[in-house]
């Protein structure tokens, strides 16, 4: 992160033709928030906390080239020859250099225990821990984790163990958490929300040994942890399957100890650290350190904001030692406020200024505000007079951080206390917001957002003021908050600052005329739950049958001008009609609202092909439908998988090929399993007391009940269920959406769960009810999902963001109570009518498709001719266990992806010709269709509401895969679009150009109508096919492309001014 910013700053203070930046990053990806870290588990994606753009497949983002900085990905620097001036890679790669900086960090610090060698004792650092720890706990059915560490980033661990859905224990060796950070009462104050959490606390704890599960205690065992022992008295052993060690840091000073860096040529300081004086220079020359590995004044710094101050001074440094950049005088670290505000756990934790007077201050009076029943605790500590706030500790409310900050380390008193305004008393500031307001400390945040001069992100040191001249430079069109918090760096860091900036850019945006929005997109400027019920409640349900209907009446203006729509409101409004009409959703009026898989009726594959998942409901399962499974995956080359849901998927069908399928599984008696839709996924269940000894009650045929009366009904985002038939709980139905367990008096009914990256346990909703009532219940619950969720939210996040009970207690699951059981809302008739609605009106969409010509004829590979191109011949597929699958894509940037379209004028000097594809008929419209001339695959689509016709190329040039046809057809600023099934890659219909950012394009020919016919212009077959044939574009293993032939060999510009960042 420190490094990151450097080459930003440096950017900004030289001409680029000046200096080329080269870094070395030893991780497989580029910067990222480090900071965040467990937030990662809300996304699994990591351009979510990427510090640039969004990670392309190779770990890099497009920051770096349209910056001209050599990035080495996965190379870890591993000598410096201070002498010669060259870095060398661990891959080899020597650079060299006019300025090294190094910002290698930290790494975390393992205390020599016992038994630290085993499976299952991890660290806390990088994505790949995280992933490590998540592959490791799934695959050894991991319950419980235990986190050395009671500090900042042990905390932060024990979140992540406890988002992993494991009972998560903290072992810290002091008498109390965050020692450095907080005093006693703040530790029993955030002992007490963390226990609350489920999160258990052991302090004053000496970590004997990990012990192995073959009970072994020594350093060479590899026998997986199962227990922590302590040398504490009648301490007994703690069983845990995982460690987390978060006890500290060490500074990654090795390249100064290489064996080309003479001893002494760079100084370290006794217990690690590379030494810098405050312009960031090391004992050699050339060579400056920041972040953490950097010892300036005998101290590391590890927290975010003064490496990046660190950061800023080395930048203009090195611009001046390199360019002579600036006659100003250079700045210097001396040393940062360590003060801070964290939300640690959903707990606001903050220290600041002098926190934690030593036993020689006399200088020192306390006021102490200790509330157990809001777990709110705070000491102010003042000089003797009470006229100046020397620091504190906030926990539980720090909503008046920025204040009392700014009184205890004010910049106008050179970071010592300013005197308390006039009129007030030491004893106005101790009390928090939340006592004051007679709410929660939400109610009230004292931050004053009117001073410009106030800091509003400590991590990144920017002001209120800079923060509203970024939105007013963007204006009320581009200043969304992502875009907001990119320019500014505001939320960046920590993100604990993310909620005031949010405030400042909603007051800002008022004051332009302007406001914050959630809306779905451009075309509608309300979010889906408001658009949900526009619609539901409109007295004449004709007229809002379609989304044309409904952009009419309820779109914005740009929607009105242009009427295509886009890629997001399209399926919302397509979900929304699905989940009150039930109508078919391949039907002529809805079919050009459905996003590629449920156009197709089936799950788009890797490289364009489809995956074909048939209902099981219950798990149950004949032996004449297993055999008929087999058979269709023998006659088709279908590659064959038992899901972790009890149903068995097919993979590797064409789209053409569909149709035959399903008609051959039909007649086994298989349904849709309706995985390609945003609807009830599986009913899982175990056997229950049909066949298990401690069933109590029959969980199959309940379990199969229930599938069949959901399925099929599309949701916000998809749904899943399952039915255990006792408290063993071996159908997991407490991780499910909703999920039922067994009682000895009928059925415990669980809500709001979720597995996935982010397991959420569900909440019990009702107890030992039968199952007619169990039914009823369940039907209220996801109607209201259906009609009050926003666009893709699943229920476990939707039910948390409810409201508590009517006397504003018991949370979401009380509110959900009253509204489902006690019909609070006075809703409930709705909710069963709109239910019954959709039960009795369920359709199995494929057997509907079989048995309507027109329907089927939507399957075809090309609507100008029967022949088929087979799916080999577009992508290799290679064995694996006895079955076939798609070989691997390349790497972005590597041969076979981003395919460059030749210029615009490759045809130029061709003779063309208009060539006839088909009647007008033919094209669906405002969706694509493709079409074969030749070898080349072109699609067509059919923009209606414009009277306009389109024609590109089949092939996205992202990944050479031949699905464009198959994107949803939208418009973006007023420009006709595609977005490509796979990725979203965007491209304009009209020009081929890439939409935002996008650099790729792809090529568009002319088009016409003539006698209801359509005619496109192209060049002869032969020059069509040499640059965009079928099998020219086959997708190959790339082990089987000479990749080293085309490599780009890098050099090191000798023009210019060479740095190196490690």
């Amino acid at each position: 992160m420190v490094g990151q910013r450097f080459m930003e700053k440096i950017l900004e203070d030289t001409d680029p033709e000046d200096v080329q930046l080269s870094t070395f990053c030893e991780e497989p990806r580029a910067a990222y928030n480090r900071v965040r870290l467990t937030s990662y588990f809300e996304t699994r994606d990591p351009s979510a906390l990427t510090m640039t753009s969004d990670f392309e497949n190779d770990g890099t983002t497009s920051w770096y080239q349209e910056n001209n900085v050599e990035l080495f990905i996965g190379d870890k620097a591993i000598e410096i020859d201070t002498q010669n001036k060259i870095i060398t890679g661990e891959s080899g790669k020597k650079i060299e250099y006019d300025a090294c900086v190094l910002a290698t960090g930290s790494f975390p610090f393992v205390p020599p225990i016992p038994g630290k060698q085993r499976p299952g004792v991890f660290v806390y650092r990088t994505i790949e821990d995280l992933e490590a720890m998540l592959e490791y706990s799934k695959a050894n059915n991991v319950k419980s984790a235990a986190v050395i560490g009671g500090g900042l980033l042990g905390l932060e661990a024990a979140k992540a163990a406890k988002d992993m859905g494991l009972i998560s224990h903290v072992i810290e060796f002091a008498d109390i958490l965050m020692c450095r950070q907080i005093d006693q009462g703040g530790h029993n104050a955030l002992v007490g929300k963390i226990e609350e959490m489920g999160l258990k606390v052991h302090c004053g704890a000496r970590t004997e040994s990990f012990v192995g599960q073959d009970g072994t205690t020594d350093m060479e065992s590899l026998s997986p942890v199962s227990a922590l022992r302590f040398s504490n008295d009648e301490w007994e052993d703690l069983p845990v399957e995982m460690v987390i060690v978060s006890a500290g840091i060490k500074p990654r000073d090795e390249l100064a100890r290489s064996h080309t860096t003479p001893d002494g040529a760079i100084a370290l300081g006794e217990r690690g650290g590379i030494v810098v004086d405050s312009q960031m220079r090391t004992s050699a020359d050339s060579v400056y350190a920041i972040g953490e590995i950097a010892l300036y004044d005998n101290f590391i710094y590890g927290l975010i904001a003064p490496g990046y101050t660190m950061a800023g001074v080395c930048a203009k440094v090195v611009s001046n030692d390199l360019l002579k950049a600036s006659e100003d005088e250079l700045p210097g670290f001396y040393g940062a406020d360590m003060s801070t505000k964290l939300k640690l756990l959903g707990c606001d934790v903050a220290s600041f200024g002098v926190n934690q007077p030593g036993p020689d201050d006399e200088d020192v009076q306390e006021l102490v505000w200790n509330d157990p029943f809001t777990g709110v605790y705070r000491k102010l500590i003042f000089n003797k007079a009470g006229t100046l706030l020397r620091g504190g500790i906030l926990i539980g409310d720090a909503s008046d951080y920025d204040k009392l900050h700014k009184l205890a380390v004010s910049a106008d008193h050179d970071g010592n206390p300013a005197p308390l305004p006039e009129g007030t008393i030491a004893a106005q500031l101790l009390p928090p917001a939340s006592a004051k307001s007679g709410g929660g400390a939400e109610d009230e945040d004292e931050t004053d957002l009117s001073d410009p001069n106030v800091q509003i992100c400590s991590c990144n040191d920017v002001s209120v003021g800079q923060l509203k001249a970024a939105i007013h430079e963007l204006g009320v069109d581009e200043a969304t908050l992502p875009v907001v918090k990119k320019c500014s760096k505001a939320g960046t860091g920590c993100g604990g600052c993310e909620p005031a900036v949010k405030a400042v850019l909603a007051a800002e945006l008022e004051l332009m005329g302007g406001a914050l929005s959630n809306n779905l997109c451009e075309h509608f400027e309300y979010s889906r739950q408001e658009l949900m019920t526009l619609i539901r409640m409109e007295d004449d349900p004709t007229t809002v049958e379609s989304f044309e209907q409904i952009l009419a009446k309820h779109g914005s203006e740009i929607g009105h001008k242009h009427s295509d729509g886009c890629e997001i409101c399209k399926p919302a409004v397509g979900s929304i009609l699905s989940s009150l009409q039930n109508k078919l959703i391949v039907s002529d009026s809805l079919i050009g609202l459905q996003e590629t898989n449920d156009r197709a009726l089936a799950n788009m594959q890797r490289g364009g092909t489809y995956s074909v998942v048939p209902r099981v409901p219950g798990g149950e399962l004949t032996p004449d439908q297993l055999i008929a499974l087999g058979d269709v995956a023998n006659k088709y080359q279908l590659y064959s998988k038992v899901t972790g849901a009890q149903r068995i998927d097919l993979f590797g069908a064409a789209k053409h090929e569909l149709p035959d399928i399903w008609e051959q599984l039909g007649e086994a008696g298989f349904e849709s399993g309706h995985a390609y839709g945003k609807s009830l996924r599986t009913v899982k269940s175990c056997v229950g007391s049909t066949w298990c000894r401690y069933g109590v009650q029959d969980s199959v045929s309940f379990a199969v009940r229930v599938e069949n009366r959901y399925k099929g009904i599309r949701s916000p985002h998809k749904m899943k269920s399952g039915v255990s038939g006792c408290a063993r709980e071996c159908a997991e139905a407490m991780g499910k959406d909703f999920g039922m367990i067994a009682t000895e008096n009928g059925y415990n009914l669980y809500v709001g769960g979720n597995g996935g990256a982010i397991p959420v346990q569900a909440e019990l909703l009702a107890s030992d009810i039968d199952e007619d009532t169990l039914i009823k219940y369940v039907d209220r619950y996801l109607m209201y999902y259906i009609l009050t969720a926003d666009r893709l939210e699943r229920t476990a996040h939707w039910q948390k963001k409810l409201p508590g009970g009517k006397d504003g207690t018991g949370g979401p699951i009380a509110h959900l109570k009253e509204v489902i059981i006690e019909d609070y809302l006075g809703i409930c008739e709705e909710l069963d009518t709109r239910m019954a609605l959709l039960v009795d009106t369920y359709h199995d969409e494929w057997a509907e498709v079989v048995k309507n010509p027109e329907l089927r004829k939507r399957f075809s590979q090309f609507a100008n001719t029967e022949e088929n191109i087979h799916k080999e011949d577009m992508l290799e597929f290679v064995d694996i266990r006895g079955q076939t699958r798609p070989a691997d894509w390349a790497k972005d940037g590597q041969p076979q992806t981003n395919w460059e379209s030749p210029p615009t004028d490759v045809f130029s000097n061709s003779e063309k010709s208009w060539v006839d594809v088909g009647s007008v008929t033919e094209f669906l419209p405002n969706i694509g269709t493709p079409v074969l001339y030749g070898d080349t695959q072109l699609a067509v689509f059919n923009n209606v509401n414009r009277g306009e016709w389109y024609v590109t190329q089949n092939m996205c040039p992202h990944k050479q895969a031949f699905v464009l046809s198959q994107g949803l057809v939208g418009d973006k600023d007023g420009s006709p679009k595609v977005a490509c099934p796979l990725h979203k890659k965007q491209f304009s219909l009209e020009t081929g150009e890439g939409i935002g950012d996008e650099p790729l394009n792809i090529l568009t020919f002319p088009v016409k109508t003539v006698d209801g016919r359509l005619l496109t212009e192209l060049p002869a077959i032969v020059e069509l096919d040499a640059i965009l044939g079928t099998h020219g574009l086959r997708v190959q293993k790339s082990d089987c492309i000479d990749i080293a032939g085309d490599a780009k060999i890098l050099t090191t510009a000798t023009t210019n001014t060479t740095v190196v960042l490690v």
